[in-house]
């Protein structure tokens, strides 16, 4: 892994964004306002001093373009060389049949409607009543190519002030916003940091096993992470005790269901971490103990040495790997879930019956092939919101399969074949259940990952049990703010001393923190568009965070897309004017 700051753009880089920004704010109120148009196109290229030909505007603007950001403006400017006046002088000269300086409309619609790339009589119209100074029905070019190039370079260079950049502070989510910071003097405010991960650094940090290790104590507890409706992520957390002080070997992976051959298990590339933290007088004495760092194959690992104590287990990931998904091409038809047998009695069909096979592993959370009440009410409060008392787990044990006061597998699906008969068949409170769970219409675990953790310890056995805390995410947030700041220094956003941000090198993931020391508010632009091979826990490439005064912020998360090949993550963070 290699880590270096990006160096300063050259003066004539700052020039030519500068340069670009003038044209731009020539025609829109915002460097983030999008160029929605061909027409709009042409403008603000003719702003910079290009005289872009009908050729050259449909190679940026196609039948599938529907909006163009500043940043793409900037690198059609790259790529479109400057009009030169004398170049505008010698096209208008082809055109003057009698050499005298001057071009009358008739003249310039016969040359621009029968050659090249015909013009209409419109646009041929607005061309002469812009170049048409003096109005009198004659355009002197020499004059109107002065005056034209002289524009741009003033537009250019001008040091007045510009319109306000009203939506730089109000950036939408689902705004594809410029990627450029909206002045050179706030790309001078910018803070840039290159990182080069190699597939080879990552294998050198390896933990191995202990040896031995199949004779150490065992415990484990399964989970699941849910993808909520607002993007957030949500799952159990667990609260481990320690009888004594002991080496331990920790690991949380993914869990393989193998019910349904041939089925795409996508969850299990979803990155997974496990925090654990003291377990104080009270959560907010909580603080940071270690977190699952090194990772072997789908397992992330820990080892190291415990206290006799009490902990809590926060499991996490990311959010690079485990995303909402476009409801595009979402299928009319769902997959059929209930049926009617030739006797007419109603049964599941074998694609429900894998299914929910796949969800008791899930929520038989000690992995013991047997549901209890607790066990079966966080899958209850996942996926109705209620929750089954003792004497209706007892009206339970009369009507369905059960051993040691605790559901089988044959129970739970007597149990939802009941549901569907008491319906008619409907399967309406069957889908309710399964998109809680993270299914989708064709019966895919799409917005869910099931995880498994498991705890050795070399001298003694440890116990973990589930815990619904009101205050786990609060409790995970603290403990990921803790890991970023802890492994990594602070540095100051240039222009403003007491706005820091902190980024996290990983083997595996990076991470990056907000924190604003000020007594006001701050905005963030986070551009990632020179990253390669990588990943975001956001939706987009370019984006802006709001941080509260006297408060840190994650900012986002970054994993490689292709673990065996070189990823670079290329972050400029910069400070957005307030209002």
């Amino acid at each position: 892994m290699s880590v270096e700051e990006s160096p300063r753009p050259s003066d004539e880089e700052e020039a030519f964004y500068t340069q670009c920004r003038a044209a731009y704010l020539a025609v829109f109120r915002s460097s983030l306002t999008n160029i929605t148009s061909k027409q709009q196109l042409c403008r603000v290229l003719q702003q910079a001093g290009r005289n872009p030909s009908h050729a050259t505007l449909n190679k940026y603007w196609t039948l599938k373009t529907s909006k163009l950001n500043f940043d793409d403006f900037c690198e059609i400017l790259k790529l479109e060389t400057k009009t030169e006046e004398t170049e505008l002088i010698r096209a208008f000269k082809k055109i003057d049949v009698n050499g005298d300086g001057y071009i009358t409309h008739s003249e310039l619609e016969r040359a621009l409607t029968t050659r090249g790339e015909k013009m209409t009589t419109e646009e041929v119209n607005a061309i002469f009543s812009m170049a048409d100074v003096n109005k009198d029905g004659k355009l002197d070019y020499a004059e109107f190519c002065r005056l034209l190039v002289s524009t741009v370079e003033q537009t250019s260079s001008s040091n007045s002030p510009q319109p306000p950049e009203t939506s730089d502070t109000t950036l939408k989510k689902d705004s594809r916003s410029c990627s450029r910071p909206t002045s050179a003097r706030s790309r001078r405010s910018s803070l840039s940091n290159s990182v080069t991960m190699t597939p080879s650094s990552t294998r050198a940090c390896k933990i191995p096993e202990p040896p031995g290790l199949q004779e150490w104590h065992h415990s484990y507890m399964r989970g699941c992470f849910f993808l909520e409706e607002d993007g957030s992520i949500s799952s159990l957390q667990y609260q481990l005790h320690v009888p004594q002080t002991t080496n331990v070997y920790l690991t949380i992976q993914p869990l393989s269901l193998s019910h349904r051959p041939g089925k795409s298990s996508s969850w299990m590339t979803v990155d997974t971490a496990l925090f654990v933290t003291s377990a104080g007088e009270t959560k907010e004495d909580s603080t940071l103990v270690c977190f699952t760092e090194s990772k072997d194959k789908e397992k992330y690992v820990w080892k190291g040495e415990l206290n006799a104590g009490t902990y809590y287990l926060l499991p996490f990931t990311s959010g690079c790997r485990l995303k909402k998904r476009s409801k595009k091409g979402v299928f009319d038809k769902p997959v059929e879930l209930v049926y009617r047998m030739d006797t007419g009695e109603l049964d599941l069909t074998s694609d429900l019956r894998e299914v929910l096979s796949d969800l008791f592993d899930m929520i038989d959370l000690d992995g013991n092939g047997l549901l209890s009440l607790e066990e079966y009410n966080f899958f209850e409060l996942r996926s109705s919101g209620e929750m089954c008392d003792k004497d209706a787990w007892a009206i339970c044990k009369e009507n369905f399969d059960m051993r040691k006061n605790q559901l089988t597998r044959q129970g739970f699906m007597e149990l939802n074949l009941m549901e569907a008969t008491e319906k008619d068949g409907d399967p309406a409170d069957l889908w309710v259940t399964l998109e809680a769970m993270g299914y989708n219409h064709m019966l895919e675990l799409v917005e869910a990952c099931p995880f498994q953790i498991d705890v050795h310890c070399e001298d003694t056995q440890a116990s973990i049990q589930p815990l619904s805390l009101d205050s786990g995410p609060k409790l995970l947030n603290q403990a990921l703010q803790k890991s970023i700041t802890s492994r990594t220094g602070a540095k100051a956003l240039r222009g403003k001393d007491n706005v820091f941000i902190y980024t996290y090198r990983g083997d595996h993931r990076i991470s990056s923190l907000l924190a604003n020391k000020t007594n006001q508010k701050v905005t963030v632009h986070i551009n990632n568009e020179q990253c390669r091979n990588c990943s975001t826990s956001r939706s987009m490439t370019v984006f802006a965070v709001e941080v509260p005064a006297r408060t840190k912020m994650v900012c986002q998360h970054v994993l490689p897309i292709n673990e065996k090949q070189d990823w670079t993550y290329n972050c400029v963070e910069t400070i957005l004017p307030s209002m």
